[in-house]
């Protein structure tokens, strides 16, 4: 067996260990996955005070419907408060937030731009409320949300943060359907993380925390432009437990090319090896649990067997360029193709094939489940033919640029 095997099959039983272990916990807490989005919303013996903070930087297209959805939110006026801070847009963002000026639930205000993590925090110093939110200016809450992540809190007193299902808010083309597969397959995936209490980010999209949380460990930080993973991290250090609820839907604003959709993964992937390299003293630390035995380790493989897989294949590609021109130089150019044919009689045995197919097999079942978690639609359609053939393109070069970033120490631009 030569080098290039070994190294294939190890990462091909990584890919497959990583999968059956999300299986596994599937399989052990299935019964505590009964409500879906659509399930009566549970009735709340307490209301707790609510501040959600949204964080705005020209965002003049979607700010009004974002405040919109707030402002719809089924949780009593009085205990909820909508605190938005324009970070120094250019655009006519303070514009369309001045509609809501008078609101008694608003408060609203004016800043310079100091980056997403100041405008949040800028919040936090503006509110005593018990638990203290985050809404990205280009999301869109469902109004059962907020009462669903209270009770998550109220029935669960060792929560110190939750964090919603998100949902592509209508998908408009090939790229946006795509992603809206990788988000139902997250779904699913962050809820077996939680079940690990494992998860490594709390996204934009209204993630809510305890008041607690940030005056025990602080508030928010620059983090390479990935401020809502970094304080994860810090979570997990400090034995923190985030929850995933996956009844609550947030619907998010998605990349509608494949360039955007490039540049936001880049950022994502960026801070993810950064935050890692900061906080790479909790890898392999049995008190810090499965963040520290699986979350992170997972997430280093998957980048490593990306590099290795993406020189491997350059490397075979080479040789292949340098046995034709040395074939056509003995025998001349042959134009006539003598590749793949089928066989109807051929069935390939190869061990690597069948465990490509578990792999694949396993990932379909995340979606549906995904799917099935956030109330949608079961059923596979053919949105999955494209997430398959365009991450499996793409996600190599953004993965391959962060990587060069983090050599260079070169943080990837915010759009």
């Amino acid at each position: 067996m030569t080098g290039g095997e070994i190294g294939m099959y190890a990462i091909t039983f990584l890919a497959v260990y990583v999968q059956i272990f999300l299986l596994v916990t599937f399989f052990e807490r299935r019964k505590e996955l009964n409500k879906f989005h659509g399930s009566p919303v549970p009735k709340l013996d307490h209301y707790p005070r609510v501040a959600v903070i949204m964080p705005c930087w020209n965002e003049e297209k979607t700010v009004h419907g974002t405040i919109a959805s707030l402002l719809a939110l089924d949780y009593p006026k009085d205990k909820l408060e909508i605190i938005i801070i324009d970070d120094g847009s250019t655009d006519t963002t303070w514009q369309e937030i001045l509609q809501h000026k008078g609101n008694p639930q608003i408060k609203m205000f004016q800043k310079e731009n100091g980056g997403k993590h100041t405008a949040v925090n800028f919040g936090i110093d503006h509110t005593d409320a018990d638990l203290i939110g985050c809404l990205d200016a280009d999301s869109f809450v469902e109004p059962d949300a907020l009462k669903r992540m209270v009770h998550a809190f109220n029935t669960h007193p060792d929560i110190m943060a939750t964090a919603p299902s998100m949902i592509i808010h209508k998908p408009k083309n090939i790229v946006q359907f795509a992603q809206r597969v990788e988000y139902n397959m997250s779904t699913y995936n962050k809820k077996m993380l939680s079940f690990m209490n494992a998860i490594h980010v709390t996204p934009g999209p209204f993630s809510i925390f305890r008041k607690e949380v940030f005056q025990i460990i602080g508030k928010f930080k620059k983090a390479h432009g990935t401020e809502d993973q970094e304080i994860a991290y810090r979570m997990q250090e400090h034995h923190m437990r985030i929850y995933h609820c996956h009844d609550a839907i947030v619907y998010t604003s998605s990349p509608d090319s494949v360039k955007k959709l490039y540049k936001q993964r880049l950022r994502w992937i960026y801070g993810f090896i950064q935050n890692t390299i900061d906080y790479r003293r909790l890898i392999f630390r049995s008190k810090y649990g499965n963040f520290s035995f699986y979350t992170l380790p997972a997430g280093i493989i998957s980048i490593c067997a990306v590099v290795y897989l993406s020189f491997a294949l350059a490397y075979n590609f080479i040789l292949l360029v340098i046995k034709k021109i040395t074939e056509w130089s003995i025998v001349g150019w042959n134009p006539a193709f003598s590749g793949f044919h089928f066989d109807p009689f051929f069935i390939n045995t190869r061990t690597i094939v069948f465990v490509e197919i578990i792999i694949y097999s396993l990932i379909v079942f995340a979606v549906i489940m995904g799917s099935r978690l956030t109330g949608q639609k079961n059923k596979l359609n053919w949105h999955i033919i494209p997430y398959v053939l365009m991450y499996s393109i793409i996600s190599p070069f953004w993965l391959l640029k962060a990587v060069w970033n983090t050599l260079r120490g070169r943080q990837p631009a915010w759009r």
